[in-house]
Parts: structure tokens; C-alpha cells; sequence
């Protein structure tokens, strides 16, 4: 039986050991895609401090199954992200450099690189502005996501990325901020990025889903 609470605290250190959050800030969340239930990292909590007495477990709806501790503060935006998305079994939200330099500015990152084609599912919006933990924030980052989209920018707030696990999302988060970097080099030498084709984007997808890797 796979230790849920555990993983949480293990994302949680990992986003910090990856430089993608300080300190407690960020969150990493999973839903046991055979109960339903989500395990939440708790709020303003030092990831390197946790017990799996400090994960908080929820239903859906919020409900709670499990914990004492207050739950991060953007609990119904992982939840709302869940009921939109059920493929998606985990969530994180990052402090990346150069991811939220583009949040900060209000501006998409396209899929400019293969990687980002690839894994990324569509182009990376960036969310109207809300106020951290508000029901708002939760529905503007999942109408940002849309149906497609693997990861997408909080305004002025990082970035949220999701997995069918967890080490998906830690993924993608990774093809995010490269593909960050990438564009602010691009933009500091003047130059544009040439874009790929919605046909090769596509073929992109699919192979990766049907013939890329060992099966």
C-alpha cells in the first residue's frame, strides 16, 4: 500500500532541494486514485519538519478524513483542479525564477521546444490575478488549465503543475521553467521564437503517448 502522507513530505522537500520554493511557501498535494481521498501538505509548515501526523486528508468536497493541522492555504484550488481534471493525481504549486518573472508580466509561455510540445499539453496561460486562497484564484487557475494544459501561471504568484503521480508533475515543472529560461534568453538577445506547428505539436503528443519510451 502506497504511503501517501510520506510522498506529500517528500514533494515538499524535494521542491525545495530543486530551488523551486523557499522556505514553506508553495504546496503538493495527491489524490489515492483508488479511494478518491487528497493528502494535502499543511500550511506554513518547514517541509523538512513534517510527520505524516501533519498531513492533512480530505474528500472532493473538502470534507475532511483525516489531520488536525490547518491545510494549505490553497486547498480549494487543488481540489477544484482535481474535479476538473481527474486524470490529473497530483499537484504542485511552485516558486520558480523564471517562471513567475513571466507570471509577474501577465504573459503565456508558448510551446516553443519539443519537451514543452510534448509533455506540456498546451500553451502555459497565466491566470488573472486573485488573492491567495480565495475561491477566485482556484477558479481562474483552473480556467487557465483548461482541458489540456499540464501547468499554468498564477499572476504575479508562480506556477502550478500537474501529474498523472507525482513525479509526472516534478516533470513537467521542470520542462516549464526550462522552457522559461529559454524564452527570457530568446527575448534578452532580441530575437523571437519561430513556432512549432499545431500539426507537429500534435504528432508530438501522440507519439509520445503511444510510442515513445518501453511499453
Amino acid at each position: 500500500m502506497r504511503n501517501w502522507k510520506r510522498e506529500v513530505i517528500n514533494g515538499g522537500i524535494r521542491m525545495l532541494e530543486e530551488g523551486i520554493t523557499i522556505g514553506t511557501w508553495g504546496n503538493v498535494t495527491i489524490r489515492d486514485p483508488e479511494t478518491g481521498y487528497v493528502y494535502l501538505s499543511p500550511s506554513g509548515m518547514p517541509y523538512k519538519t513534517l510527520t505524516e501526523d501533519d498531513i492533512v486528508v480530505v474528500l472532493l468536497d473538502g470534507s475532511r478524513v483525516e489531520g488536525t493541522r490547518r491545510s494549505t492555504i490553497e486547498t480549494e484550488m487543488h481540489l477544484a483542479i482535481y474535479r476538473a481534471r481527474p486524470e490529473c493525481n497530483a499537484i504542485i504549486h511552485t516558486h520558480p525564477i523564471y517562471s513567475t518573472a513571466f507570471s509577474a508580466m501577465g504573459e503565456d509561455i508558448p510551446l516553443m521546444l519539443d519537451e514543452a510540445a510534448q509533455v506540456l499539453g498546451d500553451t502555459v496561460r497565466t491566470a488573472d490575478y486573485a488573492l491567495p486562497g480565495t475561491q477566485e484564484l482556484a477558479d481562474n487557475c483552473v480556467k487557465a488549465l483548461g482541458d489540456k494544459a499540464m501547468a499554468c501561471l498564477l499572476k504575479s504568484h508562480g506556477a502550478v503543475c500537474l501529474g498523472k503521480d507525482l513525479e509526472q508533475a516534478f516533470g513537467n515543472s521542470t520542462v516549464l521553467e526550462a522552457t522559461a529560461q529559454v524564452y527570457s534568453i530568446i527575448r534578452s538577445m532580441g530575437g523571437q521564437f519561430q513556432p512549432i506547428s499545431p500539426e507537429n505539436i500534435a504528432f508530438m503528443q501522440e507519439f509520445v503517448k503511444t510510442s515513445y519510451g518501453q511499453r
